[in-house]
């Protein structure tokens, strides 16, 4: 990263966190909202809003493979993503491309009719991988995920398929994500440890009984846990989470911010391994969320936080 790069990235309240062998922000950009039906074809929006992302210091942007408007659209979000940081680059001379950490996921399918499936094959993953990199516009891939498990094979099966694509270069981190405690075991036993990058599961204040567990798992082996859906997901539990729960609300009422702000540093004070991915389609609603990375909570706020939204054990 150059010295220019390093000048619009503010301080964080919360340090940079690593994904394997990565180093990244400790919040990304989740930017399948871009190819919400109603966004897909809007390429100046999608530009902007990655380009506020990046403005923010933003280091991270996920996507994957099937976030597109329709099933013959395979790979949309990912040559959007390509395409406005090459806008980006070309109207910042300074700007770093390597800096900048791309995810992406394999393993869904989505055919005509929209009939959608799993498939964890080594074929599947084979050609998905190539496409996703051609999609992107990279020699390999930053960070790639097995996104949802194919319950017609084994698990550790789709892991050493992974594992081989990395080996061979076409990848550099392995990530797996709506995974469970046995399947985080599963990939540690086949990658060893230090080599399972990232578990990127649900998680939000609405939304955290069932991947609680694995966030700590991955603390106690050195992974990164990347909640997706961090407010509460796009259907409207993102915009009423202060409603939803008082607690957030009345903190951010008190510092004089969002919201949203409040979640997403909560999320990263839970661990120095948790890097939210919180979605956006509007340069406003990423701009609000990157100035979480240096709200830092109190620990009477957070002691508050905890009690109201961690299940109850």
């Amino acid at each position: 990263m150059s010295a220019a790069e390093h000048s619009r990235i503010p301080s964080f309240a919360y340090p940079l966190r690593s994904i394997g062998r990565l180093t990244v922000t400790p919040l990304g950009l989740g930017a399948m909202p871009l190819s919400f039906e109603e966004k897909a074809d809007d390429t100046e929006n999608a530009r902007a809003t990655v380009a506020a992302a990046l403005d923010a210091g933003i280091t991270l942007v996920d996507t994957a493979d099937i976030y597109a408007p329709a099933w013959n659209k395979i790979g949309h979000n990912e040559r959007q993503v390509a395409d406005a940081l090459e806008a980006y680059a070309e109207a910042h001379p300074d700007f770093d491309r390597a800096s900048i950490t791309v995810a992406t996921k394999g393993g869904i399918t989505r055919a005509e009719g929209e009939k959608w499936g799993r498939d964890s094959s080594v074929g599947h993953f084979r050609t998905a991988v190539v496409r996703s990199k051609k999609n992107l516009r990279v020699e390999a891939i930053d960070l790639y995920y097995l996104h949802r498990p194919d319950r017609t094979r084994l698990y550790s099966e789709a892991i050493e398929t992974l594992a081989e694509l990395k080996d061979e270069g076409h990848v550099k981190n392995i990530g797996i994500s709506n995974a469970s405690v046995e399947e985080i075991e599963i990939a540690l036993d086949v990658l060893g440890e230090g080599n399972l990058a990232a578990v990127q599961n649900e998680f939000s204040p609405r939304f955290n009984h069932t991947s609680w567990d694995e966030l700590q798992l991955c603390g106690e082996h050195g992974i990164t846990f990347v909640p997706w859906s961090p407010l509460g997901g796009t259907g409207g539990g993102a915009f009423e989470v202060g409603e939803r729960f008082p607690v957030i609300a009345e903190i951010a009422s008190e510092r004089g911010v969002s919201p949203q702000q409040v979640v997403l540093a909560w999320e990263m004070s839970l661990g120095d391994h948790v890097l939210p991915i919180p979605g956006a389609s509007r340069p406003a609603s990423v701009a609000d969320s990157a100035m979480a990375m240096s709200l830092a909570l109190e620990s009477g706020e957070k002691d508050a936080l905890n009690k109201e939204l961690l299940p109850k054990r």
